[in-house]
Parts: structure tokens; sequence; C-alpha cells
């Protein structure tokens, strides 16, 4: 016999009611069954998991633990189907790192303005896909190649590079650095989203990686003074914080910034959030 979530609903209800009554109450139906549910929950686990009396209820230990993950699981399947129920009327946009960096707020605000029925929701996830594989967004904004097998993609725009390094750094206090001077460095690079590799030194030595995996450790362990990073200048617009300097890389080719969907089912709104993405980044030049 398996546990069925409409049993867990009813030992919930039943505990926060404090009676089989009032918990049928709540839940629109008999208080027969409210109490055929909970039996059959008690059948199918094995176990006792209220002790009743004519006067009051109290949950045995077994009962407590159960009610605790219970109402975790009730609150993750209530989400899943707000989200079913929506459907359209959200359109999730992920992302690894900086989002549309400086063009961020413009385009949450143009957003709204142009399509006040479906929200839109920014969704970090430090993957390849910005989250669309794991399923966390509808398309995402990415800076690194894709499997153009496995989803559509664009190319809206292009951002400058930025070498970042610590505040007291003795590079800190210049306009620019060359891209050949990073050869003497240490950089660190995201192992999983970074766009920055060995290749981008393409004659002569390259200089030093190591990885680190998330924007926050990269950056703390850059302030520290050990590192420098290379990164798109929508970085300094996302993550600019005392104890780091983002300064222009001279000589170094831009990263190309392409917004990607799934090619099966996409979101129905994805060519209208791809038009205004790209319409804030043509106005940038």
């Amino acid at each position: 016999m398996e546990v069925e979530l409409r049993q867990l609903r009813c030992l919930v209800a039943v505990v926060d009611a404090g009676t089989f009554t009032d918990a049928a109450i709540v839940l629109g139906v008999s208080q027969a069954a409210v109490s055929r549910a909970v039996a059959g929950l008690e059948r199918a686990l094995g176990v006792r998991v209220l002790y009743r009396s004519s006067r009051s209820i109290a949950l045995t230990a077994t009962g407590a633990q159960l009610v605790t993950r219970a109402r975790h699981l009730l609150d993750e399947m209530d989400d899943l189907v707000r989200e079913a129920r929506s459907g359209h009327a959200r359109l999730r946009l992920g992302h690894a790192w900086s989002a549309l960096g400086r063009h961020t707020t413009g385009f949450q605000r143009r957003w709204a303005a142009l399509y006040p029925e479906v929200e839109l929701v920014l969704v970090r996830t430090n993957t390849p896909t910005g989250g669309l594989a794991e399923g966390a967004c509808d398309l995402a904004v990415v800076r690194t190649g894709v499997d153009e097998k496995a989803y559509a993609s664009t190319v809206v725009g292009v951002e400058r590079r930025q070498l970042v390094l610590a505040a007291d750094d003795p590079w800190a206090r210049r306009r620019s650095v060359r891209l050949e001077e990073v050869r003497e460095r240490t950089v660190l690079v995201d192992r999983r989203t970074g766009t920055t590799s060995v290749e981008l030194w393409p004659a002569g030595t390259p200089p030093r990686i190591e990885h680190t995996a998330d924007v926050d450790d990269w950056l703390a362990l850059i302030s520290a003074g050990d590192y420098v990073g290379v990164t798109p200048e929508s970085t300094a617009t996302q993550y600019g914080r005392a104890g780091v300097v983002f300064l222009p890389l001279k000589d170094a080719p831009p990263v190309p910034v392409r917004v990607i969907w799934p090619r099966q089912d996409p979101h129905p709104s994805t060519q209208n959030a791809v038009a205004l993405i790209s319409e804030a980044y043509q106005q940038a030049i």
C-alpha cells in the first residue's frame, strides 16, 4: 500500500486544526473521510502517527517527524501545481552570473510596461545553460558556447572584457591593462560558466589558470590578492563591491551574449523577450 498526498494533507490538517471535525471543515470533506485517510496512512506505514482520545489528539514521535516532512512535501507540490496552472503567465529568464548587466533593470521595466500580463522572473543558476537544462527557466542568457542541437539561440549583443583585481593591487590605479600583461598573473576561472580559457592567449605562454565554482567565491578569492579575473563587463554591474576593481582589458576579444531556449515547445513569449533584449544591447552601441 502506498502513501498518498491526500492522506498526508489530512494528517497535517488534523494537527493544525486540533480535531478531526475541524480538519474536515477546513478541507471541505466529511469527518469520516479524514478519519479514513489518517487510518489508511497508518496502515500504509505500519506505525501509529496519532494518539487519539475522546478529548484530544497527540502526535507520536514518528508522527511528529512525518508531519515536518509532509509540510515541505505539500508546499513543494502546491508550488508545482501553481506553476503548471500559471502556464504562460510567467516567463523565467535564467542566467549564470550577471543577467543582462547594465541593461537588466531597463529590460525588466520595459517588459512590465509592454507585457504586464506575463510576470518576468530572473533566475540565477550557475550552470552552462543558465538553468535551462535543469528546467529552472524558460530561456536563458549565456556567455559561453551552447549545444546548437539541443537549443535554439541567437546572439543579442557583445560585451567588452575587463580585468578584475584586488583594490590594493599595484595595477588597481591604472586606467587599463593589456591582455598580454595578464600572462604574468594567476587567473581565477569559474570551471562551469567562465568565459576565460587559455585560448584567450593564442600565442606564447598563457597565464596560470586556477578554478572556482561560483561568483561569490571568485570575488572573495580575487579580493584577497592572490588572483585576478577576466570577465565580461556585465559582471561589474551586478557584482561591483568594495575590495575589487574592474579595469578595461585592452586588445581582448569581446564576449558574445546569447539567449537560448528549447527547440521544442518554447514559451510563447520567447521571441518578445529576445527582441527586447536585442533592442537593449543595440541601443547601447
